[in-house]
């Protein structure tokens, strides 16, 4: 075998955890595996190479010896396929096969496999998600026939053990330099096979059907929370527990508040002699009406708060507020008279304290002046 340093072998400094060895082991022994790279031979001197590197380092006694002498440390405790330990050479082989098959490295495990989970989607408008509301859906799913309890035979029929797999469910495949389990092909994994099968489920144990089921939403779910059901899922194709529903939230948009974690926004409109002369006006909340009071000379985006009239978060904590953004409504459809009445008060406005009336006007053309006076510099 190689007499290469291990640590280049592997592309890594000799202080490399073993979090980082086993990912420069990974990405190595991923280039040059030998079913990505068939009749390749210096592929696969590279691959036995990353093998026996990974195997010693990942072993912390035989990578203090071989940190100490060398590969004299460590002649003939390299090369196989085993020794590393929980968590060594056994847990990255087998994410490579996981990578290279889809899933099938360490073989599906033995018994009944749960049934699959299930999402619905659920649309709720913005009061059910604060308060919380109740609600029936309808779900097509896959539930046990039935007919044969789920067996797949007919009633009073015998089940039998399948001889191809003994029973496991799995069969060994070779792919390429390596064997995999896999699902049984002649029982699909069931481990058992069937004589007479079950009229409504056609051997299968399970039926397609709809079912309705009431769900409790609980107050203050906002969207993307998820609610689950557990065993309401589809039904287990061999015998195994249900799987679970989903249920996942999203919150319609409202025509009047907008809601941004536990507390909610509102814009609230006002005319310009309440922004000047201030007053008093209703605006609404979730809870009902309440009363808010407009100071005089309230200027457009003025951001009033109302504590506690926002949303209770559904993991708990205080109640969040409502804040109400004020904005000054410019009037239209004037009368002749209106337009009038607003030039008189316009020319009062123009004498030789003007700019007291409208101090954000006054800075804003100061800005303007200074702006065109710099760049003529």
């Amino acid at each position: 075998m190689s007499k290469k340093d291990y640590y280049e072998v592997l592309g890594v400094d000799k202080g490399v955890s073993e979090k980082d060895l086993k990912k420069a082991y990974r990405r190595v022994a991923m280039k040059y595996h030998p079913d990505r790279n068939p009749d390749d031979k210096d592929a696969e001197d590279k691959f036995k190479e990353a093998n026996e590197a990974y195997e010693i380092l990942s072993n912390q006694e035989k990578r203090d010896a071989y940190d100490r002498y060398g590969h004299a440390g460590v002649d003939g405790q390299g090369g196989g396929f085993g020794g590393a330990g929980a968590g060594g050479f056994g847990d990255a082989f087998g994410d490579i096969f996981s990578e290279m098959f889809g899933g099938g490295g360490r073989g599906r495990s033995r018994g009944p496999q749960p049934g699959s989970d299930l999402q619905y989607n659920m649309a709720l408008d913005l009061e059910e998600a604060v308060k919380g509301t109740e609600k029936k859906i309808d779900i097509p799913t896959i539930a046990s026939c039935h007919t044969c309890n789920g067996s797949g035979g007919k009633p009073g029929s015998k089940v039998t053990t399948c001889g191809t797999c003994q029973g496991s469910g799995q069969v060994r495949m070779q792919q390429g330099f390596f064997a995999v389990q896999q699902a049984c092909p002649h029982c699909n994994g069931k481990g058992k096979t069937i004589a007479d099968p079950c009229g409504t489920c056609h051997g299968q144990g399970v039926v397609r059907e709809h079912k309705t089921l009431n769900v409790k939403i609980p107050a203050g779910v906002d969207t993307g929370d998820r609610i689950r059901l557990s065993g309401e899922g589809e039904a287990s194709r061999d015998g195994g527990p249900n799987g679970d529903l989903f249920v996942e939230v999203n919150v319609r948009q409202h025509k009047l508040f907008e809601r941004d974690g536990k507390h909610l926004y509102c814009d609230v409109p006002i005319s310009f002699v309440d922004a000047a002369l201030g007053g008093e006006l209703e605006v609404p909340t979730l809870d009902g009406k309440v009363v808010l009071k407009i100071p005089a000379e309230t200027q457009t985006g003025k951001m009033f708060r109302l504590r506690g009239k926002g949303v209770k978060p559904v993991r708990g904590g205080s109640v969040g507020d409502m804040l109400c953004r004020v904005v000054v409504e410019t009037p239209v459809h004037l009368t002749k008279r209106q337009k009038d009445l607003l030039r008189e008060l316009q020319e009062t406005f123009d004498g030789e304290h003007r700019h007291k009336h409208s101090p954000k006007k006054k800075t804003w053309f100061d800005g303007v002046k200074n702006f065109f006076d710099d760049m003529t510099l």
